[in-house]
């Protein structure tokens, strides 16, 4: 199978569609961003990275570190994590408030950004911002084993100045009981790690570490990997977690910043980039491009 090919092949047809989706606008630091940009890079088990298109462009990844923190508050928690946040699809907006209100502050998943408050208010555990956000970038760096990646500065003001509704969220779970640090910290914890930087050949590298193959990043246990996949499968892709599954089969997670991480166990680490959105919040062009993908390779959890 010649996976340059079709990767050349779906840049090609990417670069010729003319719907292209809608940029984050609620971040305005996002909102300005040339929806033209496609970016796609595939690390496969046997060490070769493919790319097509704007592979090498950096991009705020957004709700894709929740990958990352959900990894390193099950190394840090374990199963105690759950006792604060579900494993269930939530059927609601990314940042929708009324579950919350229904189910006692507990959110439903650690992938909507209720849940993923929760997660990193776990990580911060009394500690410093300063000090969790190091050792996060330090971990996203082992796994793509690339020193030169940082949390940009310019998204990271833009999403505090206008994260009245993250707050609101933090708050409302306060109340519950279910925030052990003050809001103010958890939430501009949190707007930083959503602000990290990486290109689609930089985060389809950290992704290996999910892949299961052979000489692979080991920073977690087989049996947490396995429990970071099922979510992103039935979670990572918000309200429209069901209909990628249904088309692409394989676990994947979305950010705001037109990123997707999507693991082909055993087989590829990918992650797909282009600024504009669906109406879900997921970016348009890579969900075409990794249903293109899956079906080009056969690559699927269901085979």
């Amino acid at each position: 199978m010649d996976v340059q090919r079709i990767l050349d092949d779906i840049g090609t047809d990417m670069a010729a569609r003319p719907d292209r989706g809608l940029a984050a606008t609620y971040i305005p630091e996002l909102a300005g961003i040339d929806p033209a940009q496609f970016g796609l890079a595939v690390a496969l088990a046997d060490g070769r990275v493919l790319t097509t298109g704007d592979a090498d462009v950096s991009f705020s990844i957004q709700s894709v570190s929740k990958v990352f923190t959900l990894a390193l508050a099950l190394g840090r928690q374990g199963d105690g994590l759950w006792s604060r946040v579900g494993r269930e699809p939530s059927g609601h907006a990314f940042n929708s408030i009324l579950q919350l209100e229904t189910e006692a502050g507990i959110p439903r998943n650690p992938f909507i950004n209720a849940g993923a408050l929760v997660v990193t208010d776990t990580i911060l555990d009394g500690r410093a911002p300063k000090e969790t956000l190091a050792e996060l970038v330090q971990f996203v760096r082992a796994a793509a084993d690339d020193d030169d990646l940082h949390i940009d500065a310019d998204v990271a003001r833009s999403e505090q100045a206008h994260g009245h509704r993250n707050t609101a969220l933090a708050e409302f779970m306060a109340a519950h009981g279910n925030m052990r640090n003050p809001v103010e910290k958890t939430c501009g914890t949190y707007f930083h790690q959503c602000a990290i930087a990486m290109t689609c050949r930089q985060l389809a590298l950290a992704g290996r570490f999910l892949m299961g193959a052979p000489d692979m990043p080991r920073l977690v246990s087989p049996a947490r990997m396995r429990r970071v996949l099922a979510l992103m499968m039935t979670c990572g892709h918000y309200d429209a977690s069901g209909d990628f599954a249904f088309r692409v089969g394989l676990p994947g997670k979305s950010g705001v910043g037109g990123g997707i991480l999507v693991i082909a166990p055993g087989r590829a680490s990918i992650a797909v980039w282009s600024p504009g959105l669906n109406a879900n919040g997921n970016s348009h062009l890579g969900s075409i491009a990794m249903e293109m993908l899956a079906a080009r390779t056969g690559w699927s959890v269901f085979d």
